[in-house]
């Protein structure tokens, strides 16, 4: 596989990550290189800044959802045919589970797939005294990763007096600056930054930024340092083998389900890992709009609804019965689904949009959702099934992960999620033999054997119809 990779991190998240990440990918693109682009960590919006970037989705690779061989397997499948593959840290570098552990973290997933490290520095406000942060970076871990640095937010002039003490006194790379950028930042919400089709001008805001680090970073010194990195063994774990060649998989793929997948302006957060695996199982993905088509679907065995902004078109969602009475009755029917946060609120008997307005939903699950004004149950979570006969029950244990500002009155008692490292736990999922409904979300490859049952839930319905 291509060995030609670095990891852009910092010490805290609103150090400038993804805009630098973004600028470089696009530098880089400007440059003639094939750059394969990977975000750390449970995120949505910014690999979707990645792929409006690079032309191509951009991967989640997550030391929590899988271990050191899938991961590196995951890595090497799209890293293999690139120039130089680019990972964006997550939160600050050594931050993981619970709060009080690197495992889960940049830093981890730095280690598992023994990748260089750049560090952000926010300077803004500092001038020698980032070098002694940046100093307690590199010494925290014996073996930090951390094989240079770039100082966003400082001046020219400051850097030309910091950088040969960088190199001389810490004995990492110096590899550049960015200075204030206003017109180039990407701006925020509740949930993160906005999406890139909201950015007014976004591709001449990253074409300004590419600019400006042609002049202040060094990208040479960037890709000789991506091409020390060690290569990879990036084989197929022989688990995940054995199912794909299961006689399970092997009848999903002879019946080919049509698997209805949700995508619009309400709802865009899915892992795109997510998708090719349930394609490799042989499924058929097939989009749709429950903001503006009337209809589902016509064919489709199953249903995804995937996490996103439903509360910004709750009146959108609402107002379009046809869709809300073609999808409960479908799921009445026992059309298998798994709905995800954004998803699980859209089924949910009512919603409560931005404004404190209150809209009729699709009425498959009960509860009614509203806003928190805060970030509830956040981070990840291990789940355990509490009911017998439910989709995903029996796979043991499953991974995912919290991030909302709304809850609901019933938030489901399928599952027992479990906190890692922490005491906290709760019960949530609406679940039945066909559905899982729930604000939790899901990487299957943490658990390849739920998208495996779900698609024989496809396929059963399937043959029923």
């Amino acid at each position: 596989m291509s060995r030609n990779r670095f990891m852009i991190a910092a010490p805290k998240s609103g150090s400038g990550k993804t805009m630098i990440t973004c600028g470089l990918l696009r530098a880089f693109l400007l440059r003639g290189k094939k750059v394969a682009a990977f975000k750390c960590g449970p995120d949505y919006i910014d690999p979707l800044f990645h792929e409006t970037v690079v032309g191509a989705p951009s991967r989640n690779l997550d030391p929590f959802f899988t271990d050191g061989p899938m991961t590196r397997y995951l890595f090497g499948r799209h890293a293999n045919s690139a120039d130089l593959s680019v990972i964006e840290g997550v939160m600050g570098y050594y931050d993981g589970l619970g709060g009080t552990s690197d495992e889960a973290s940049a830093y981890d997933l730095a280690q598992m797939t023994d990748t260089p490290v750049i560090l952000v520095m926010d300077a803004r406000g500092m001038s020698l005294s980032v070098l002694a942060e940046l100093q307690g970076f590199l010494k925290f871990r014996q073996n930090s990763g951390i094989r240079g640095v770039i100082f966003n937010r400082m001046s020219k002039s400051m850097y030309q007096l910091l950088a040969p003490m960088v190199k001389e006194t810490l004995g990492i790379r110096p590899l550049g600056y960015v200075p204030e950028c206003p017109d180039c930042r990407l701006e925020s919400r509740h949930l993160g930054l906005v999406l890139p089709d909201e950015v007014k001008d976004l591709s001449g805001r990253l074409d300004r930024l590419a600019a400006v680090l042609e002049e202040t970073a060094d990208l040479d010194g960037m890709l000789e340092l991506a091409a020390e990195a060690r290569e990879l063994s990036a084989e197929m774990p022989a688990k995940l083998k054995q199912l794909l060649d299961s006689p399970q998989a092997e009848n999903i793929r002879r019946t080919a389900p049509v698997i209805g997948v949700a995508r619009d302006e309400a709802f865009q957060f899915i892992y795109a890992d997510n998708l090719k695996l349930l394609e490799e199982l042989g499924a058929r993905i097939c989009w749709f709009s429950p903001i503006r088509d009337r209809h589902l679907p016509e064919g489709i065995q199953g249903v995804l609804l995937c996490g996103g902004y439903p509360e910004l078109y709750a009146g959108e969602l609402s107002g379009n019965d046809s869709m809300k009475r073609e999808l409960r009755e479908a799921l009445r029917q026992g059309m298998p689904c798994m709905a995800e946060c954004g998803g699980y609120m859209y089924l949910s008997e009512e919603m409560e949009d931005m404004e404190g307005r209150v809209w009729p939903m699709v009425g498959a699950v009960p509860g009614n959702v509203f806003r928190t004004g805060k970030l509830g149950r956040f981070g990840y979570i291990c789940l355990e099934a509490l009911q017998e006969g439910v989709l995903g029950g029996g796979c043991g244990t499953l991974r995912g992960h919290e991030f909302h500002y709304f809850d609901s009155t019933d938030c489901g008692s399928a599952f027992h999620a479990q906190k890692p490292n922490r005491k906290r736990g709760w019960d949530c999922i609406h679940g039945t033999g066909t559905m899982m409904a729930g604000f939790p979300h899901l990487y299957y490859y943490a658990c390849p054997e739920l998208a495996v049952e779900f698609l024989e839930k496809c396929c059963e319905y399937g043959g029923t119809k």
